[in-house]
């Protein structure tokens, strides 16, 4: 896990679900579809950031499966001119949410046309950590077959029943009422499900408090970590563990973060969420109509999860960092660090623009960190959980 990523878990349950097909209606896809590859990159949180246009203009897009309804944020919505129609509440990560609605107009993304239905716009905080103008949900992508191919760093949208590669595969349908695809996972013999496969959350893998109770896990040492939604921050407890099961192949070593008692994976009716911090280790096959999810594993032998050392989680801002959490358990808790505090210098060299390896650094190591009011403290870093 890094130090100073915050992955933004983005889903939108309605309290009251439009009729989805109202939307389905308008899609399209062109002939060619097929060859028709979109070139994406990793947002800081993961997201697969991408070019497509709504209403003949270029947007910053994020290919959300997990998310209900697709979405626009505040700024891009005044830029655009969208006509802003009625108001609801909405279920979302982070908390509750007031929502405005918006004619879709023609968004075009690859070889998937979509003409009319409607674009959801949240009056919801951090909207600048989205990285993107739009967020494209499951009311447009359930419609099709999805192959995304991390490490090219690019995607495609396909007619559902075609399969281009073979690899592991479980099982894939649309949850009733949100429409988003749900798999499920094998965790200390307990079977889960559903879990949303969610392509807009950062995380490997989240689950509710009853599922990772009913797993009855044993040796995982707990922490605590922070996370994003639209509904604001959030921390969850977080583990380093070995044990997954997905699609008959038995994951390696994984994060899982795991909600508070009445969590967001509860409220939406299910286990969890499968982000793309697990994903992306695969090229994957998203196709809910036919009923399957395949992954196939990437060249690249997986890499042990990047765990924090430190026990601080960091957000640069200008010339310094400043503490977002501090992890339970960590150096950083025994040594009394609180939120809010801010660092400018490490051993002496000024943290601005700098990569914070020193957060997850060597067990052993003593960093000297400056604050920015002059004070230094010493910090020794060593595995946690």
């Amino acid at each position: 896990m890094l130090s100073f990523l915050l992955p933004l878990a983005v889903f939108l349950g309605l309290a009251s679900p439009p009729a989805i097909e109202e939307a389905k209606d308008g899609i399209t896809l062109a002939p060619d579809s097929e060859a028709r590859w979109i070139a994406f990159d990793l947002t800081p949180s993961n997201q697969i950031r991408f070019e497509a246009v709504l209403n003949g203009r270029a947007v910053r897009a994020v290919l959300d499966t997990g998310l209900t309804n697709t979405l626009a944020t505040q700024d891009f919505a005044a830029r655009a001119r969208l006509a802003i129609g009625r108001r609801q509440r909405a279920l979302a990560i982070g908390g509750g949410v007031e929502v405005a609605w918006a004619p879709g107009g023609t968004l075009v993304m690859g070889g998937l046309t979509r003409r009319g239905g409607r674009i959801v716009i949240p009056d919801a905080p951090g909207q600048d950590r989205f990285g993107a103008d739009l967020l494209i949900g499951s009311d447009v992508l359930s419609c099709c077959a999805l192959d995304i191919d991390y490490a090219v760093r690019r995607f495609r949208i396909l007619p559902s029943g075609r399969m281009p590669f073979t690899g592991h595969t479980a099982p894939l349908s649309l949850q009733h009422g949100s429409e988003v695809p749900v798999t499920e996972i094998r965790l200390g013999g307990a079977r889960l499900r559903p879990m949303i496969v969610d392509t807009g959350d950062g995380a490997a893998v989240t689950l509710s408090r009853a599922a990772w109770t009913s797993a009855n896990y044993r040796g995982a040492t707990l922490t605590t970590t922070l996370g994003w939604g639209i509904g604001g921050a959030l921390v969850s407890e977080a583990a380093v563990i070995p044990g997954f099961t997905l699609g008959g192949s038995t994951l390696p070593e994984t994060e899982v973060r795991i909600e508070g008692e009445g969590g967001y994976s509860t409220a939406a009716g299910a286990a969890g969420r499968i982000g793309t911090g697990l994903l992306l280790r695969y090229r994957v096959l998203l196709d809910p109509r036919a009923g399957r999810m395949v992954l196939q594993p990437a060249g690249a032998p997986a890499t042990p999860v990047l765990r924090s050392t430190s026990g601080l989680l960091l957000g640069a801002e200008d010339a310094h960092l400043r503490v977002l959490h501090v992890m339970r358990g960590s150096p950083a808790e025994a040594g009394g660090w609180r939120e809010g505090e801010t660092i400018c210098a490490a051993d002496g060299v000024a943290v601005a623009g700098r990569p914070i390896d020193w957060s997850a650094g060597t067990p052993g190591r003593v960093v000297t960190l400056t604050l920015c009011g002059g004070r230094e403290r010493q910090l020794t870093l060593r595995k946690f959980y």
